[in-house]
């Protein structure tokens, strides 16, 4: 099967025998695609080394032929964003999320949708937690292992004075009144989860409720094997497991 100009995103590119790259791309039509590029790997100034660099948007032409595709052109639709810092390591953690989550050759519309507009926040500078937390909720709805964030895994309305925990398979599940100050830490408030499910930011505090329960839903999708970028920013913070977005940002941009 061939594939002509099929618009993709690139997620990762690592090194294939000598002269070969292995990419990885989110395509439009077809999910993850894993591409086969020859001769590219170590020419520095061949045509499709600037196309292959993670988060570039491409437009590609590949022939299929068993799990991988022949790359036989690819073109960049525009400028990727120019990004360091803690934006650069989110652009990494949403590659990395996406490749170990989205399966191969599965057409995903939402999910390509989805990254495309956490792409162009980041551009655009927009608070990196908030950024973080939508694509990671859209992510699990692409997936079909999201929630329906206006009410509880047992169908009650989600109460905004409240603290949910949010099981990977029942959904939220709010806590007792008599659980400790350690459990209400790590529980998102009702106020954040009726926001994230409207599609409005939660304030400050609220914001930062949401990032560990969805985490540990993301580890229970993940398995044991965690991601680079949590291991990562735990060495350069000397914390344990630290998630993408909370210790290498700001105070102003955690969540």
């Amino acid at each position: 099967m061939r594939l002509t100009a099929e618009p993709a995103f690139v997620l990762h590119a690592r090194p294939w025998r000598e002269t070969s790259l292995l990419v990885e791309v989110l395509s439009a039509g077809h999910g993850r695609v894993g591409l086969l590029a020859r001769g590219v790997h170590g020419a520095r100034r061949h045509p499709l080394r600037a196309a292959l660099q993670p988060l570039q948007s491409i437009r590609f032409d590949a022939v299929w032929r068993g799990e991988l595709a022949r790359l036989t052109a690819a073109e960049a639709v525009d400028v990727a964003p120019r990004l360091s810092g803690e934006a650069a390591m989110s652009a990494f953690y949403l590659n990395e999320l996406t490749l170990r989550l989205s399966p191969r050759q599965v057409p995903q519309p939402e999910l390509f949708a989805a990254y495309a507009l956490a792409r162009e926040r980041l551009r655009d500078g927009d608070p990196l937690g908030w950024t973080l937390r939508r694509f990671e909720r859209d992510l699990l709805e692409a997936l079909g292992v999201g929630f329906d964030l206006r009410f509880d895994g047992d169908g009650e309305p989600i109460d905004p004075a409240a603290r949910y925990r949010l099981d990977p398979e029942h959904g939220p599940r709010r806590l007792v009144l008599d659980r400790g100050q350690a459990d209400r830490a790590g529980a998102a408030t009702g106020r954040a989860l009726i926001a994230l499910g409207e599609d409005r930011l939660p304030e400050g505090a609220d914001l930062a409720s949401l990032r560990r329960p969805i985490r540990e839903v993301l580890a229970h999708h993940l398995g044991p094997r965690g991601l680079k970028s949590w291991e990562m920013l735990a060495a350069l913070a000397g914390v344990v497991r630290a998630p993408p977005d909370a210790q290498a940002m700001p105070e102003r941009d955690r969540s």
